[in-house]
């Protein structure tokens, strides 16, 4: 038996390797090639939204055509992590203008729906599913901002591939297929929720094919129509009629003035390069405080993968993450610092706080100026040279649980990410945008464009993004490998939903670290385990400049595809 356990842990540690196989060069833990083409490039986490994008592109489309293609296919074949119930934020390199915009398209909440209301329920925290956490989708009118800034092609001809695929149905893939029965047990006590995901009764298996004709009709309206068709239209009044039924808060005037707005990215210089995201309501400041932490440490004489690189990552994490617990939400409703949080000075003071020999169990949110989650991300570069970093999410699983009457989406939870403590900066407030854990990223040298990337999975995602960059900047690995590297991750800091950090929390780690790394680990004082699932996914396109030639990466914990042409 102990010989049996001692083989099992030897297969564990070198499961990256068994993975990979015997590669010609690069890491081990590489599971394939960068993909490299001149023309255009296209990466997403489902081969049909890939290829939906490449012919957007090859007919004559720019990359905000592509992407939007992208994204709605992804609403079809991926509807445990995305769609158009669900919110949108977007980064676009412009190579007219040769400059980055923000979009961000995120819904607000239900005006007539209040704080006193969940007070008066006796709630501490807004539920995951049912019509208390629905707040308005943005992805719509996500993509019509998009298109109408920089699109070139007809929208009618950018959804049609979603339509199609949505009335004659798609194979159902690997990890669609292992989340889909969770969700119709969850969510099937809701109307419509087995009739859309589940017509023959069960959850499809994989392989198995699927069709979704409500959605498409709804695509079809949303081509013709415009957004107006989603928020002012028959869709809207659906959707209306179908929460009142359902004792829910959002409503056609909700939907009726939304609008998405165009920000400035923000950015912070990491050893030349400058890494940008968008300000909140979103979380990506967070990747930039802990990049600026970071930075103060000489990675170059300390290995990738050793005690030292994951304690000093997960401490810097950690003050990050209480100033994202104190500060970040719409900043329609609460002052937040945002240079101040991102500045190098702020960065000195709170990485002299870390002790490079045990783990902290309680850090203070700093004063600068004065978690589960399901996302798609996707990034399409063209032949012109634009480029566009997109993410978007429904937030939990499917979402709510709200599909209303013969539309084919379901409708999204972020709600759930307000805190209902009285006056912190994320508390709920009517018409307002909550706390967003999706964020895209980008990454420019010299003013110009190095690496458009993301990475999915809730709280994960500006752990992720800062892994990346340091795999790339600081470890030489390529966008391929910095993808399939072995991922770090910690829970149990503050959340913006009212959670303190009251002990050092977790440390997760995939397979492929020393024993000797998680033995020293825990000397410092962390708790260390695994996760399953919980890592995110990846796309990035990286800008080779001087040969002018795009290189895509994708990786294993998708079912995703880098191509290009």
């Amino acid at each position: 038996m102990n010989k049996l356990i001692a083989t099992l842990c030897l297969l564990i540690l070198l499961l990256p390797r068994l993975i990979a196989q015997d590669r010609l060069s690069g890491k081990s833990f590489a599971t394939r090639a960068v993909v490299m083409a001149r023309h255009g490039m296209a990466c997403t986490s489902h081969p049909l939204s890939t290829q939906a994008a490449l012919q957007v592109l090859r007919s004559g489309g720019n990359a905000i055509d592509a992407a939007i293609a992208a994204n709605a296919m992804e609403g079809l074949v991926e509807p445990h992590v995305n769609g158009i119930g669900g919110d949108l934020f977007a980064i676009v390199w412009d190579a007219k203008t040769k400059k980055l915009y923000g979009l961000n398209a995120s819904g607000r909440s239900p005006y007539t729906l209040t704080l006193a209301e969940f007070q008066k329920r006796g709630l501490t925290h807004i539920p995951a599913d049912g019509p208390l956490p629905v707040s308005v989708p943005g992805c719509v009118d996500g993509w019509f901002s998009l298109h109408k800034r920089f699109g070139k092609a007809p929208m009618t001809d950018i959804l049609s591939h979603a339509i199609r695929y949505a009335r004659e149905g798609y194979p159902v893939h690997d990890e669609a297929a292992f989340y889909w029965p969770t969700m119709v047990a969850r969510f099937g006590k809701y109307p419509n929720v087995k009739e859309t995901y589940a017509p023959t009764g069960a959850a499809p298996k994989r392989g198995e094919l699927f069709r979704n004709p409500a959605l498409a009709n709804t695509l079809e309206k949303i081509a013709k129509g415009g957004r107006d068709a989603f928020y002012k239209g028959d869709i809207a009044q659906t959707i209306d009629a179908f929460m009142k039924k359902m004792g829910g808060y959002l409503s056609a005037r909700d939907l009726a003035d939304h609008t998405s707005e165009w920000v400035e990215p923000v950015s912070t210089n990491y050893r030349g390069y400058d890494v940008w995201e968008l300000p909140p309501n979103s979380q990506g400041i967070a990747a930039l405080q802990m990049l600026n932490i970071l930075e103060g440490y000489d990675f170059s004489t300390i290995p990738w993968g050793s005690p030292e690189h994951i304690h000093r990552f997960v401490e810097a994490k950690k003050l990050a993450f209480e100033d994202r617990a104190r500060y970040y939400a719409d900043p329609a409703f609460a002052t937040i610092p945002v240079q101040a949080l991102i500045s190098k000075p702020y960065a000195a003071e709170r990485r002299a706080l870390i002790d490079l020999n045990r783990a902290a169990s309680r850090v203070d949110a700093g004063n600068p100026a004065l978690k589960q989650g399901d996302t798609i991300y996707l990034t399409v570069a063209d032949e012109e040279g634009n480029m566009v970093s997109l993410i978007q999410s429904n937030y939990r699983g499917f979402g709510s649980g709200m599909v209303p009457d013969g539309l084919g989406f379901m409708l999204q939870d972020r709600g759930e990410l307000y805190s209902l403590i009285d006056g912190q900066n994320n508390t709920y407030a009517p018409h307002k945008r909550p706390f967003q854990t999706i964020i895209p990223a980008f990454i420019t040298k010299d003013g110009q464009p190095f690496m458009s990337f993301g990475v999915m999975g809730g709280s994960f995602q500006p752990l992720g993004h800062v892994q990346i960059v340091m795999n790339m900047i600081d470890y030489g690995m390529n966008p391929q490998e910095a993808g399939d590297a072995p991922r770090i991750d910690h829970q149990g800091s503050s959340e913006p939903t009212g959670e303190k950090m009251t002990d050092s929390g977790l440390i997760t780690l995939e397979s492929g670290y020393p024993y000797e790394t998680i033995r020293e680990l825990m000397r410092r004082g962390h708790k260390v385990g695994y996760g399953l699932g919980g890592y995110g996914g990846y796309q990035a396109i990286m800008y080779d400049a001087k040969n002018k030639i795009y290189h895509g990466a994708t990786e294993s914990r998708k079912d995703g595809q880098a191509a290009g042409f």
